[in-house]
């Protein structure tokens, strides 16, 4: 079985939700506000931690924490807090449906949230979608994207890449031989191949191919990508094979160049919020080595 790079952390121990509720409750009544304490708890809490923890606040106190929180705080610090309580994949919804609203749409949110996240998540996501805005995801996406970059999208809300499993070497050759076929071989490329093999192969078996295609073609399948392909496809794609690769390396090297960029605030409390419980310490790691 191939080792995992998604990255983990564990859940803050000893975990006391009450205790924690009071101490946020304290930092926050009277005069003034303990930013200190309410950083130090909800970031040092996974999500479903802080759940548990707005859970027994509003059963101490009658109050609502989220509330409470934009009534204390002002600021970024205050969206990042009220951030931090939301579910993750409320939040990854919440992200899409902003992506594609209004003119013009955010192909970059699109990219890096259906790329890193699994089948699960993926489902989660649509769900929580259809109830929080009664609207179908995939509908909406493909009516705000094109191409072989909207079918990428479409193969990734399916969620219905191959379990983990056994690795079938054959099918790593076959697959690894369609790939150089479809781009280095071929007098343009066949798009189609890639997303196919990309969009719905297991992460295990995914990793041989790459190994097998470097070894036929003498190039990393990175390499070919940029090649064969352009535009929000290419991103697309070799967003999906990083993630592939290491979901916390894809998020550290992402980090890493939004600085420079004007929505580096969005993109860190994006990547802060969902990846918190789900491989942020490791992605915490190689963002700061």
């Amino acid at each position: 079985m191939a080792k995992s790079t998604r990255g983990t952390v564990t859940a803050f121990s000893p975990f006391d939700a009450r205790a924690d509720a009071e101490a946020l409750r304290k930092a926050m009544k009277g005069m003034g506000t303990d930013e200190d304490t309410i950083l130090k708890i909800l970031t040092s809490r996974n999500n479903a931690q802080r759940q548990e923890i707005a859970s027994a606040f509003k059963t101490l106190f009658g109050r609502d924490l989220v509330d409470d929180l934009k009534s204390e705080l002002t600021g970024k610090f205050e969206t990042l807090m009220v951030s931090l309580m939301r579910p993750t994949c409320i939040f990854d919804a919440h992200a899409l449906k902003h992506a594609i609203k209004g003119a013009g749409t955010n192909e970059k949110v699109l990219t890096e949230i259906l790329a890193s996240r699994t089948p699960a998540e993926v489902r989660n996501i649509k769900q929580v979608y259809l109830q929080e805005y009664e609207a179908n995801l995939e509908d909406k996406i493909t009516g705000e994207t094109s191409g072989h970059f909207q079918r990428m999208l479409v193969v990734l809300l399916q969620a219905n890449r191959d379990p983990e499993g056994r690795v079938d070497e054959g099918l790593v050759e076959q697959d690894a031989q369609v790939l150089f076929r479809a781009g280095e071989l071929k007098w343009g490329t066949d798009e189609e191949k890639f997303i196919t093999i990309l969009g719905t192969r297991s992460v295990s078996h995914l990793r041989r191919v790459f190994d097998k295609y470097m070894t036929i073609s003498g190039f990393q399948i990175e390499e070919t990508i940029d090649r064969e392909t352009s535009g929000d496809l290419e991103k697309l794609l070799l967003a999906v094979v990083k993630c592939i690769r290491s979901v916390p390396a894809y998020f550290a090297e992402t980090l890493y160049y939004s600085m420079k960029d004007t929505v580096s605030l969005r993109i860190c409390k994006r990547f802060g919020v969902c990846r918190s419980g789900t491989g942020y310490k490791q992605f915490m790691c190689l963002s700061l080595g």
